[in-house]
């Protein structure tokens, strides 16, 4: 016999599986749409864009946004040729950094308050106040979860076999 989840746990998988999949797939489509970038895209500029000086070592960089350093380096060489970015050897002497150039800067200041609008419409306001800090809560626990179960974020160190 096979081992199912019960109803609760079904329930809480099917909305994971569900928002897992919709919400990244709804804000590439608007992202592409109207700015012609990806939400992981959109993510590894806004990231540069909160950095000091709006540079950041690639590790760091493919870490902070949940990707491999192959994906990062894809989407590095993406905003190179759009003029959004550049590498540059790390400032250490040690590594290479993603700068968002100006152009990139000026993408992002374009791009975010679209973006926050499609987030709040796809998540925050189907929730109240106290339903807000709830979900954050929980992802918070999750998220640790994740990193305790598969390791850190560091696509340098495989994830561990659960």
């Amino acid at each position: 016999m096979i081992e199912d989840f019960d109803s609760v746990e079904r329930r809480a998988w099917s909305a994971v599986v569900t928002l897992s999949m919709r919400i990244p797939s709804a804000l590439d489509s608007r992202l592409q749409r109207e700015f012609g970038v990806t939400h992981f895209e959109y993510r590894v500029m806004a990231l540069l864009y909160e950095a000091p000086a709006h540079r950041m070592r690639l590790s760091t960089l493919a870490a902070r946004g949940h990707g491999s350093i192959s994906r990062l380096s894809h989407v590095v060489s993406k905003l190179e040729r759009m003029g959004w970015a550049r590498r540059e050897a790390a400032q250490s002497g040690r590594g290479i950094d993603a700068v968002l150039t100006e152009s990139g800067q000026a993408k992002v200041v374009e791009a975010t308050p679209d973006y926050l609008v499609a987030v709040r419409k796809l998540v925050l306001d189907g929730l109240d106040e106290p339903q807000k800090a709830e979900l954050a809560v929980q992802g918070e626990r999750l998220s640790l979860h994740l990193i305790h179960t598969l390791g850190d974020t560091d696509p340098r160190h495989p994830a561990r076999d659960y």
